[in-house]
């Protein structure tokens, strides 16, 4: 009798999780996921950089051993944009400040363990962007951003206005058109006269059966700037109008800059529009020695736009690596102020920024060969006297209006010292063509529109002090000017 024997089920393999790995465990070169995006304001306080994005996970929280790598790895886009790095140590360790200066940007930060892009900063302007866009409008654009040669810097593409670099990029356009190289255009033409190569199917077709006999197609190249070209920056012109139109709304800056592609899509009107390929815009932006430099920037402009990198707004979320000098922007819209009024009262202006200026200084000792010249901002010269001008990109005119003197921060009341003794040394250098002429030395400090109109009411948007020096006086004069013209 045999045994019955027990079928048995078939058991399906259980999958077992492995366990997540420890942080001990975790590999150091794992790339940071998160990428923040910092915010600061020029020349204001401290920014604080949490060091979770930049380093790999470790055991022990803080910087650690990555403080020094992450230092060095971003300091290219650090001292581009005027960013001082501060340690400083606290109860809960090691803490890195980033100190703005008197530059507003974007750059990106990296990883200081796999060198990728891991954050960024943005750095505004105190004084906001409207008062940047007014001033850049009435300069020019002479003094706007700087593009650096950096990756994108992840999210400022929607922190900034959208002409805050769309203007740079139109200067850049109206430079290409400006500087174009000769080339050959296909035209199709009937004529009177040959030309070319006559088209004689089509004369067969349309000119012969209709009895103008004298009527002929013809089809001939034409020298003139090169069509491909124009075409692209007709595409260009018309993104950039779009950009501008769908997030600048009623922006008085952005219809600005939207007027001026007008006007330059008149001078390519003749073409059609056309998107450029990128290997193209590549090829001729390597084309070497005999393509300008004004043709090698409005060509890397336009690949900005066809790459569709964020000129700021929000169209993308990525955004370029750029610095804005508000210093030197400063000094440029002082410029503007100056020679207006010089134009309207028969004034002379003489800058500093073009020579025109500078006091050499013969020193005994060759050591202080670095401090040979004085160069003041700008000096006037009107028919009833000699005004020297400084422009100064600081505070201090505010925080004279806000707190008295002696609660001022002795490094602000250095600061402002300094500024006086410097523009006193300036007015020595000018000798009056007469004995009774005036001779008045200005520091401009720029103001919020807000504290402007206060001081205008209550006219105290100038300060002045009568010094005498042997056998004449000189007026020292503080002008308190609004960032960006009042509206």
């Amino acid at each position: 009798m045999s045994a019955t024997r027990t079928p048995q089920r078939r058991v399906s393999p259980v999958r077992r999780r492995l366990p997540r790995p420890r942080a001990a465990e975790i590999h150091l070169g794992e790339t940071p996921h998160s990428r923040t995006l910092l915010h600061g304001v020029d020349c204001g306080a401290p920014i604080v950089v949490d060091p979770a994005p930049h380093i790999a996970a470790g055991r022990e929280p803080g910087w650690g051993a990555y403080l020094d790598g992450f230092l060095d790895r971003n300091r290219a886009g650090l001292d581009a944009l005027g960013l001082d790095p501060r340690i400083v140590a606290g109860r809960h360790g090691i803490r890195l400040e980033l100190q703005p200066g008197l530059r507003a940007g974007a750059i990106p930060l990296h990883s200081a363990v796999t060198g990728q892009v891991s954050g960024g900063v943005v750095v505004s302007p105190r004084f906001g962007w409207s008062g940047v866009g007014q001033v850049l409008t009435a300069t020019g654009w002479g003094s706007g951003p700087e593009f650096l040669t950096l990756p994108l810097v992840p999210g400022s593409g929607r922190e900034v206005p959208p002409w805050v670099l769309a203007g740079p990029v139109l200067r850049l356009l109206a430079d290409l058109l400006a500087n174009l190289r000769p080339g050959y255009r296909e035209r199709n033409e009937v004529r009177s006269h040959p030309r070319g190569q006559i088209q004689w199917q089509t004369y067969l077709t349309h000119q012969l059966p209709t009895g103008r006999w004298h009527h002929l197609p013809c089809r001939f190249s034409e020298l003139d700037t090169d069509s491909r070209l124009r075409q692209a920056v007709r595409w260009t012109l018309e993104r950039l109008r779009g950009d501008l139109g769908v997030v600048g709304g009623t922006d008085p800056v952005a219809l600005t800059l939207i007027s001026q592609i007008a006007r330059l899509l008149e001078r390519v009107a003749d073409v059609p529009a056309r998107r450029p390929q990128r290997g193209e815009l590549d090829r001729d932006i390597g084309g070497g020695a005999l393509v300008s430099m004004a043709l090698r920037e409005g060509l890397r402009a336009m690949s900005w736009i066809v790459d569709e990198r964020g000129l700021g707004g929000g169209r993308s979320s990525d955004g370029l690596a750029w610095i804005l000098r508000l210093e030197q922007l400063w000094e440029r819209y002082v410029e503007h102020l100056v020679r207006d009024e010089a134009a309207r009262t028969g004034g002379r202006v003489r800058a500093g920024r073009l020579g025109e200026t500078t006091v050499p200084l013969a020193w005994n000792n060759p050591s202080h060969r670095a401090l040979g010249h004085l160069v003041p901002d700008f000096v006037v010269y009107r028919p009833d006297g000699i005004e020297i001008v400084d422009a100064k990109y600081k505070s201090h005119f505010a925080d004279l209006d806000a707190v008295r003197w002696s609660a001022l921060a002795e490094e602000a009341q250095a600061s402002m010292r300094a500024d006086i003794h410097q523009v006193l040394a300036y007015a020595a250098t000018v000798t009056a063509r007469t004995a009774g002429e005036r001779v008045t030395a200005s520091l401009i400090y720029p103001v919020p529109h807000t504290l402007f109109a206060l001081l205008k009411q209550q006219k105290r948007t100038l300060s002045l002090t009568v010094i005498p020096i042997g056998h004449r006086e000189l007026n020292l004069q503080i002008v308190a000017v609004p960032f960006g013209h009042c509206r």
